[in-house]
């Protein structure tokens, strides 16, 4: 039976910092253990001793670590899990409200059934019934006013970017940081984000009275969110689907822009200025960005016979296929598996969806990558017949939940993170 060190053992072992060791299990060297209580972690004293005489592991030059301890979310080669919880089994069963709690408080609430637009039944828990995901009527009218700016034809994210800030500054107790109050800001700030925006193909400016109806409050996040992104009708069964694309996006460990947010939290910024810096991180075109250039690729093709087309003048002009590979999951994304296969299931016989299967075709048949979370929500918002951007939506609306776990973690940790730098640059001339 293998002996168990502390990790304060094992890092005075390899006579490095504390933080280098999960930088170690990240990569695969060491692997550890958790104690009962799911604090301590613990090492196999063999494996640091082995490592001990083979000397410590070279750091490659393409990727810079920092580790971090975090309860929220495990990836393995094969999926994640939220807080032990399967995320692509929660992505089936749980409404994105129930994801967000958990990984809030670390408890998932009774389920209550899949969203489908309506309210739920009688005695269900409050925020299933949209109780406490509503933005105040003040933070409504500041954030529909400051997107109504923006000239037409302004992205849902560029939109979302300008709606947090006006949020906050409706709420004068955003810098209450227990968990209660950080709780209520992010149900308040989804359901701000989401309700602030316009629907799609409509002017940006709110009309007279346009407040939503009492009803339209009691649906969930993704009932409310649908008919902001859809140009048309909001086709059947597409809640259901846009539901799980939320639940998927919700976190992923250390992501870019879940980094910055965690940075911004650790220095006590209040959720909605996390949740911006979290905003600006997503947009660059390798993180959430990537969704909206998978859409541009597949609105190239007019149908399924353009697909090598497509493919080959990004290659030739030197480009990766957006949408396609993944930094972590060498072998297929597993959220965008189940994201495809829902989206098939919704409608098997769109014509989006051929161009969209004849393109991943031919990316393999070019043993180019697997596609990716942002590929499969360009093929939902093609197949649904979103508006231009409506991933990034998708994806911002349903990382804020992360971003705000995250910044509950570093509010708890209470520790600012002050990375260091190594000059490189030109030194003082000797005297």
């Amino acid at each position: 039976m293998a002996d168990w060190i502390t990790a304060a053992e094992a890092a005075d072992r390899l006579g490095i910092k504390q933080a280098s060791l999960y930088a170690y299990v990240s990569r695969g060297v060491l692997s550890r253990r958790r104690e009962a209580d799911g604090r301590a972690s613990m090492f196999d004293a063999s494996e640091v001793e082995a490592l001990a005489r083979k000397g410590r592991p070279r750091r490659t030059a393409s990727t810079a670590e920092l580790v971090f301890e975090s309860a929220l979310t495990e990836i393995t080669a094969s999926t994640q899990r939220y807080r032990g919880h399967d995320a692509t089994d929660l992505a089936l069963r749980s409404r994105f409200e129930d994801v967000a709690m958990l990984l809030w408080t670390g408890s998932l609430p009774e389920a209550a059934g899949l969203p489908d637009g309506k309210a739920p039944a009688a005695g269900a828990p409050a925020f299933l019934s949209g109780g406490g995901w509503q933005a105040t009527a003040e933070a409504l009218a500041a954030g529909r006013a400051a997107q109504a700016a923006l000239p037409p034809g302004t992205l849902p994210l560029e939109r979302l970017q300008v709606i947090v800030p006006a949020l906050a500054a409706t709420d004068q107790f955003r810098l209450h940081l227990d968990l209660p109050a950080v709780v209520a800001a992010g149900q308040a700030l989804v359901a701000g984000m989401v309700d602030a925006l316009p629907e799609a193909g409509s002017s940006a400016e709110p009309k007279a009275g346009a407040e939503p109806a009492s009803a339209s409050q009691a649906a969930g996040v993704a009932a409310r969110l649908a008919p902001k992104l859809c140009t048309g009708p909001v086709p059947g069964g597409l809640v259901r689907v846009l539901n799980a694309a939320l639940v998927l996006v919700a976190d992923h460990e250390l992501a870019a822009s879940t980094l910055a947010a965690r940075v911004a939290a650790s220095m006590r910024a209040d959720p909605y200025a996390v949740v911006a810096t979290g905003l600006g991180a997503m947009g660059g075109a390798l993180h959430g960005g990537a969704a909206l250039g998978a859409e541009l690729m597949l609105g190239s093709a007019s149908s399924s016979a353009d697909a090598p087309r497509v493919v080959g003048d990004l290659l030739r002009r030197g480009e990766k296929l957006p949408g396609f590979g993944h930094f972590v999951y060498k072998d297929g994304d597993p959220r965008a598996n189940l994201l495809l296969r829902l989206v098939g299931e919704l409608a098997p016989d769109s014509p989006q969806l051929a161009i969209a299967s004849a393109v991943t075709d031919e990316a393999r048949r070019r043993a180019l990558p697997e596609p990716n979370i942002e590929f499969a929500l360009a093929v939902l918002t093609q197949v649904a017949g979103m508006t231009r951007g409506a991933g990034e939506a998708i994806f911002a609306t349903g990382r804020t939940a992360g971003w705000i776990a995250h910044a509950l973690e570093e509010y708890e940790r209470n520790i600012p993170i002050r990375p260091r730098s190594v000059y490189t640059g030109l030194r003082a001339s000797p005297a």
